[in-house]
């Protein structure tokens, strides 16, 4: 009878455990939304134990300390720093909670917004869990609450469904619609359309890596205008967007409500990491101290007089043409470290991006934006802001491509800011020699002495009705030659062809009447050029003129960077193939005294 009873006892314990493998372990529907299964390892399920996945006390930022360059967006307990419609929107189980029910539905889709900032180019982590529905990780997005109302974002989006269609791929939200698919790597080309490079997966058996009413980790990396997803470790869709005048190199992040049957998403341990956005300063340990905040040399930390100290705030845009062009850090750079031997002058330089710090421009006399241009401007996502500091009399200047911005708002704004702007199918980029033989009577001229050289000088640029305000500085006839593109955005018009023998202005300024300063100056390719002791000094010139510098008669003094300061903070490997003999040769001959 004992043998019996203990034996009934092992069958009905081992029965017990049975079925509490079935209902727990097995299906998932029966898994309840508390705390405890929201901490529970879903491959630890399977077998119907109950190991933590993380532990309530594992916040964002708890993995963000343990991930190095990682800052936690999301404390687990509050919306603080977020914005989006109460009623929809709450902290359930350490996660965001966005929910629409049959008595709350929503007429469009709607945003939890992140006010923290605008990213740009970064790395973000996050845990994800979503039932019914559509939602989806918006990032580089922009607002019109004019037009579309409160809590509404347009722009990229790692999309997260219920569903087996879309997790994982990259959306446009009101933004050119699907960017690239799941298992697809593609290119967004200038008629705003993506072409599939690649198929690196079949969407059905990716689809399989995403875990159903379950927590899963996104993984999104934006760096430049390449764009990679990654769900629980699996990359499920890669972009590389060359659409100029759509793409966004910064903007908004936020979480989507989709429009539709009642839906539950909830995302927790937001972690996001900034890449190449830091503020930096000159390497060498000669070089300013920083101090509250900026690149200081010695004499302006001390003026004579007590004067208020210039300040000058240079934004590189990010890596470009390769090795030795459009060097965007390492010309803004050089051109610092000259002006910080001006008693009373300080300069910060940021790296490859807008800074994301809201308070970098206060105070400054002058922002000078040496980058890339056309849609891709890093000046587009902050065109409201940049006229408000204009309108104080803050003092702008663009070199090179960063003279190029859109027709309409922003060539507008630039007509205005520093007198005139590279507008597509009007003006036209060309490689050429310029001679500057002759120069108007202006101190941003004091010190230049005639000098000739090739680079990419744009010409034909737009320019105010009469040429009012406006001051050229540097004027030269190109040859006929660079006259006979065929029509295109930058390469030939009939205005241009029709101007043979006429001369063009590549380096203005202008003194507008809210009391600032502007300059454009369309050289710059080559970062060797600024070894040209004349080349370097009128835009060292230019921008001690906007920044309200006096300037000496024999002009801004600097000396000619040697090799190894060239060389300095450039973007790019030098390549086997390099001819440094070339250079150095041509160098000698531009500086060589006449």
């Amino acid at each position: 009878m004992k043998r019996f009873s203990g034996y009934l006892g092992w069958c009905i314990g081992l029965l017990v455990v049975g079925i509490w493998f079935v209902g727990w372990g097995g299906g998932r529907a029966t898994r309840p939304w508390g705390a405890e299964a929201a901490n529970v390892n879903p491959q630890s399920e399977r077998f119907g134990l109950s190991v933590p996945l993380s532990t309530p006390t594992a916040t964002s930022e708890a993995l963000a300390k343990d991930e190095e360059g990682f800052i936690a967006i999301f404390d687990g307990k509050t919306l603080n720093g977020w914005d989006g419609n109460p009623e929809l929107w709450r902290v359930e189980d350490g996660a965001i909670t966005g929910q629409t029910t049959p008595e709350k539905p929503i007429k469009t889709n709607t945003f939890l917004i992140w006010r923290g900032g605008e990213v740009g180019d970064f790395e973000l982590r996050c845990q994800y869990r979503i039932i019914g529905g559509n939602s989806g990780i918006q990032y580089r997005s922009f607002e019109k609450p004019e037009e579309w109302g409160r809590w509404v974002l347009g722009g990229y989006q790692a999309d997260i469904e219920a569903g087996d269609r879309f997790s994982g791929i990259l959306y446009g939200e009101r933004f050119r619609g699907i960017l690239a698919d799941r298992g697809q790597k593609t290119m967004i080309g200038p008629d705003h359309k993506p072409k599939v490079l690649e198929t690196f997966g079949d969407p059905a058996q990716l689809q399989k890596h995403v875990k159903k009413e379950d927590w899963n980790e996104y993984r999104i990396v934006a760096k430049g205008f390449h764009f990679v997803h990654y769900i629980n470790g699996q990359k499920m869709a890669e972009c590389m967007d060359e659409d100029t005048q759509m793409r966004r190199a910064k903007g908004l992040l936020g979480i989507q409500l989709h429009v539709g049957p009642p839906m539950k998403i909830q995302v927790r341990n937001i972690r996001i990491k900034h890449l190449n956005q830091s503020e930096e300063k000159t390497s060498s340990a000669a070089q300013p101290a920083l101090v509250s905040g900026w690149m200081t040399s010695t004499e302006a930390a001390s003026p004579s007089g007590g004067e208020k100290k210039k300040r000058i705030v240079f934004i590189s845009g990010r890596p470009s043409h390769g090795y030795g062009g459009h060097e965007h850090y390492a010309g803004c750079m050089l051109l610092a470290k000259s002006l910080e031997q001006l008693p009373g002058v300080e300069c910060k330089v940021y790296k490859h991006a807008w800074p994301d710090d809201p308070k970098a421009l206060e105070g400054a006399d002058a922002i000078v934006i040496f980058s890339d241009g056309g849609g891709g401007h890093p000046i587009l996502p902050h065109l409201d802001e940049v006229e408000k500091l204009m309108q104080k009399g803050v003092g702008l200047v663009c070199l090179h491509y960063a003279v190029e911005v859109p027709k309409g708002k922003a060539g507008d704004a630039f007509l205005r800011w520093i007198g005139g702007y590279f507008e597509t199918y009007w003006s036209v980029n060309p490689f050429w020699k310029a001679e500057f033989k002759s120069f108007p009577d202006h101190p941003v001229c004091q010190g230049v002495k005639p000098f000739a050289i090739e680079d990419e000088w744009y010409y034909h640029m737009r320019f105010p009705e009469g040429m009012k305000n406006v001051t050229p500085i540097l004027t030269a006839v190109p040859p006929d030659s660079t006259r006979q593109g065929r029509d295109g955005p930058h390469s030939g018009n009939p205005v241009v062809r029709a101007r043979k023998g006429m001369p063009e202005h590549v380096m203005w300024v202008i003194e507008r009447p809210d009391g600032g300063r502007g300059m454009g100056f369309t050289g710059g390719h080559w970062h060797w050029n600024w070894a040209n002791d004349n080349f370097r000094k009128v835009v060292l010139n230019g921008i001690a003129w906007v920044a309200k510098i006096d300037i000496p008669a024999d002009g801004i003094p600097s000396k000619t960077p040697t090799w190894e300061e060239l060389e300095a903070n450039q973007d790019f490997p030098k390549p086997a193939n390099f001819n440094r003999a070339e250079w150095e040769k041509k160098i000698a001959e531009w500086n060589k005294p006449h």
